[in-house]
């Protein structure tokens, strides 16, 4: 037998051996990573189905795989997400304020209406990421990859954004105000009608 298919087959008979998995069990196994392939989505943790409106504030989900998942409208504050996968995730008017995304990959995310205040997003990937309305009030940004963001109307007052990317990201009627922009990239960026009182490195003539 192939020995990358060793520990697929031994879980397969232990699983038929011990009968209907549980709920819980059955989220875990779903998230298994077997032959070392890709860790899959994973829609359970710690008794949490991660649905839409969902209500798991403070829950545990680094590293995790959500990518695709519809999370709207969920009760998701102060949650970990550092490292987890978001790619392309519903997140439409959750609301995440004070949660830990540090290193996230939210890449073409949906984000707005998403309360985002007071959430650390060191170094997160939100290219192309859509936060039209976004809350992102003393948002941490620093090194925050938001290449194409589309964030028109967002409210980034006081937000950290302290070496980010922001080339080509879309910026209109937004408002800056006590933001911190020091060595962040904004080639291309628009920033129209945007407010920027007390903003540190702000483009106030743009």
């Amino acid at each position: 037998m192939n020995r990358f298919f060793r520990p697929a087959f031994a879980l397969c008979a232990l699983l038929s051996l011990s009968g209907p998995l549980t709920a819980p069990l059955a989220a875990e196994v779903e998230t298994a990573s077997l032959g070392g392939g890709e860790e899959e989505r994973v829609t359970e943790v710690a008794g949490c189905v991660l649905t839409a409106k969902a209500v798991c504030p403070g829950i545990d989900l680094r590293h995790r795989n959500l990518r695709g998942l519809s999370l709207a409208g969920a009760d998701l504050h102060g949650a970990n997400l550092m490292r987890a996968d978001l790619r392309h995730a519903d997140l439409r008017g959750a609301d995440l304020s004070g949660a830990i995304l540090d290193g996230a990959d939210l890449r073409t995310a949906f984000l707005q209406g998403t309360r985002l205040s007071g959430a650390r997003l060191r170094g997160a990937n939100l290219e192309f990421a859509r936060a039209n309305g976004a809350d992102l009030r003393q948002a941490d940004l620093t090194a925050a990859n938001l290449e194409a963001l589309r964030a028109d109307k967002a409210d980034l007052t006081g937000a950290n954004l302290e070496g980010a990317n922001l080339q080509e990201a879309k910026l209109s009627l937004t408002n800056l105000s006590q933001a911190n922009l020091e060595g962040a990239k904004i080639r291309f960026a628009i920033f129209q009608d945007a407010l920027m009182t007390d903003c540190r490195s702000c483009p106030t003539d743009w």
